[in-house]
């Protein structure tokens, strides 16, 4: 059994930036602000249709990742058949239904099956994929399938914990809530034992 604590969360992702895609969204967002009642020409909103367009362009940028290529650019032959866990992800999306932030852990478990990936490689999946318009429920499915498809595993669980500030700070809110959506494949789905080994060491 090997267990990775992604203790000091994951390297943010940076990517260049689209000068007339943020020109574009600049113009858009003043738009905005200025339907919203306030005065765009304030000192203090000169430049927030500026900020906000470079916001949204990171906080989306796994539109322009290929997770799978992740995975397979870190590949290696390894006869390790053991569970191999990297829990408690850090992990930042933003709600396609209200475009609010959610946010959370992430864990990740797969069984190897002639191939390992390096572990960093898995938070950097769970980057490309959250830093996109999301629902909680098909981010979970992703993570699982994009890992399933490159390694060819004997299982793959994941397992996220996401709390929603479209239900803390608007509609019903409640600011304790959580979220939990889980996904398994493989030995995860028909072994009972290796699948409770999983919640149990999350848990722990």
């Amino acid at each position: 059994m090997q267990i990775f604590n992604d203790s000091e969360g994951y390297e943010k992702l940076q990517g260049p930036e689209d000068v007339e895609k943020t020109q574009q969204l600049s113009v858009l967002y003043r738009q905005i602000i200025e339907l919203l009642g306030e005065n765009s020409e304030r000192e203090g909103l000169l430049k927030t249709p500026k900020r906000v367009a470079r916001a949204m362009q990171f906080l989306t940028q796994g539109y322009d990742i290929d997770p799978a290529a992740i995975i397979n650019s870190a590949k290696f032959k390894e006869d390790y058949k053991q569970m191999v866990l990297v829990k408690d992800i850090e992990m930042y999306s933003m709600c396609e239904h209200h475009i609010l932030p959610f946010y959370g852990k992430v864990h990740v478990a797969y069984i190897p099956n002639g191939y390992i990936t390096g572990l960093s490689k898995i938070a950097r999946v769970v980057d490309a994929f959250s830093r996109r318009l999301q629902v909680q429920e098909r981010l979970t499915l992703e993570i699982r399938d994009c890992i399933h498809e490159a390694l060819n595993p004997l299982g793959v669980a994941v397992v996220i914990e996401a709390a929603h500030t479209c239900m803390q700070i608007r509609g019903v809110q409640k600011q304790n809530s959580v979220t939990v959506t889980s996904a398994f494949t493989g030995v995860f789905l028909k072994d009972n034992r290796t699948r409770e080994e999983f919640i149990h060491l999350i848990k722990n």
